[in-house]
């Protein structure tokens, strides 16, 4: 609650941080996520707070020791842990003194926030020279600095919060010195002398403004501790002393700060097909389906309205996965009956109440016998992300979004999990960009023969097994090219309205793309790399399919 009373007071700068001209800096349609770090910070409330708000659109990393107290994980009922990674120290610091833990901890802060982040950081007393010139080093890197003492923490202690806001650019210099006074402290832990100031005094208080924000801040803490010690004294004196508002002020602060006033409790547990039918509101399973229409020489005229139409390389069976919580992740083939199964052998953690559209791509890194193999989930399309219903928006939009998820979820630190990444898009009419990504490469198991390989952005390949070609228009609009204005536009069959805009359903919702795709089998005999020379006439032919693109899209 500490973190909801501080994030309310301050303009909601630690959950939707906002310029100078109060647009908002981590635009959720655009794929920017809100990064932020929780240091010295177990369990984690700050964390499971920030991950409450913001769901899939942030990423967290958490820095402890390792110990009863640090990150716990299984304990955030109320958000997706998997959007959070923990990095854990063995260090004993009983023996550091607090004083260089706030060092260090403002240290850190400097290091890791980007030109105009925020910071937040819990101290107690600053009365000392040593901290009050750390606190003067952190005026001089931030655009406004408070200190704060949420009505959520106990007021008769000396807890309080440095809140900071916007870093300003050029602070490697005190970034730099707080270094130097860092080693200097370990280079003094065992001996009679000491780091006592890191900003002499006469500094200070040649700085008017931050001399009086400091002293009146001291004082006016401590007159509320005093008169919260003088209560407690009352009370012990007075047992039938009571205090009526408190239970009235609870409820107002979490109705001010937008938190439900509930328990957090353990998700309930379920089964993945009634989970399934709860996330698509019980929708026709025969929506989901697999209906791939073969591309062939007599399937080709479906493609006439080239623009309506993007494209991804195919590495595997299109298949459902469903995550419903760390690694109970299930997958379905899209057949009939339905039937989810355990993803085994498998090492992936997503936020539950998420169905997403993939493969599974067994990707290659090198060649021959240093070859590298390992299976990584493949997002073709998303349905729910994290419960959020994404069915019905553009296809284009949807794939944003897929992205940022998995940027979410991406745990660097993790060598040992299986990838999951966003198929790459093409349109459809720049469909040769994707014969340039294909070569011909050795495999392990290819007895030396070079196989068709497609490689990807991260330098991995797979071996393709075809082109899916997805329909991202809604009938019955179509999208031509204007070339007066030499600008796209969508055209209307029904009504022959025609507009520059997108129209109000004019964007194919999830099961409209997955009924209508096509798929181009890259079979043998199909040409689609120079090298290769065995052609089936039954077949479609890459320079067959380039021949119809051109002849009906002429930009």
């Amino acid at each position: 609650m500490k973190m909801a009373n501080i994030d309310f007071c301050f303009d909601s700068m630690f959950t939707n941080p906002k310029d100078s001209q109060g647009k908002s800096l981590t635009k959720d349609r655009e794929g920017e996520l809100l990064y932020f770090g929780d240091v010295c910070a177990g369990p984690g409330g700050f964390s499971e707070y920030i991950l409450w708000r913001r769901r899939w659109h942030a990423k967290g990393f958490g820095m402890t020791l390792k110990g009863p107290c640090d990150f716990k994980l299984e304990d955030f009922y109320a958000a997706p842990s998997e959007l959070f990674e923990p990095y854990y120290g063995q260090e004993n610091l009983q023996e550091i003194l607090s004083k260089q833990l706030l060092l260090c901890q403002f240290l850190t802060a400097l290091s890791t926030l980007r030109t105009g982040g925020h910071f937040v950081c819990k101290t107690f007393d600053l009365f000392t020279p040593f901290s009050v010139g750390l606190v003067y080093l952190l005026y001089l890197c931030f655009d406004r600095i408070s200190l704060f003492k949420p009505v959520t923490s106990r007021p008769a202690n000396s807890e309080r919060y440095v809140v900071c806001r916007g870093l300003k650019p050029g602070s490697d210099a005190v970034k730099d010195y707080m270094f130097r006074v860092n080693i200097k402290l370990n280079q003094l832990r065992n001996s009679d002398s000491d780091v006592t100031e890191v900003v002499p005094l006469n500094i200070i208080k040649d700085d008017p403004d931050f001399y009086q924000f400091m002293v009146g801040s001291n004082e006016s803490l401590c007159a509320v501790q005093i008169k919260a010690l003088a209560k407690i004294h009352a009370f012990v004196v007075e047992p039938t002393l009571s205090e009526p508002k408190q239970a009235d002020i609870r409820k107002e602060c979490l109705k001010l700060w937008g938190v439900p006033d509930k328990a957090r409790v353990a998700p309930s547990s379920s089964d993945p097909k009634s989970k399934f039918y709860e996330l698509t509101e019980n929708a026709d399973v025969n929506l989901f389906q697999s209906k791939l229409t073969p591309l062939s020489s007599s399937t080709l005229e479906k493609l006439r309205s080239i623009l309506d139409y993007r494209c991804i390389v195919g590495g595997g069976e299109q298949i459902f996965l469903l995550a419903m919580g760390k690694s109970q992740i299930y997958t379905w083939n899209g057949k009939m009956p339905l039937r989810w199964k355990k993803m085994e052998n498998f090492k992936l953690e997503l936020p539950r109440d998420t169905l997403l559209s993939v493969e599974i791509v067994q990707e290659l890194k090198g060649e021959g016998k240093a070859q590298r193999r390992i299976n990584a989930v493949h997002v073709m399309d998303a349905l729910i992300l994290n419960g959020t219903d994404v069915r019905d928006q553009h296809f284009n939009q949807r794939i944003q979004m897929a992205e940022k998820f998995v940027k979410a979820v991406a745990k660097p630190s993790r060598p040992d999990m299986n990838p999951i990444r966003v198929k790459e898009v093409y349109r459809l009419e720049e469909m040769e960009k994707i014969f340039v990504r294909l070569e011909m490469k050795v495999t392990k198991s290819s007895g030396g023969v070079p196989r068709l390989s497609y490689t990807g952005r991260d330098d991995r390949h797979f071996l393709p097994t075809g082109l899916y070609i997805i329909k991202t228009v809604n009938e019955p609009w179509t999208m031509g090219f204007s070339k007066n204005s030499k600008k796209k536009f969508f055209y209307n069959k029904t009504t022959k309205e025609s507009t520059y805009n997108l129209p109000p359903n004019s964007a194919a919702p999830f099961h409209v793309c997955h009924s209508e795709s096509l798929f181009w089998a890259w079979v043998d005999g199909v040409i689609v790399h120079d090298s290769q020379t065995r052609i089936d006439p039954e077949k479609l032919s890459k320079d067959e399919l380039l021949s119809f693109i051109h002849q009906h899209y002429q930009p």
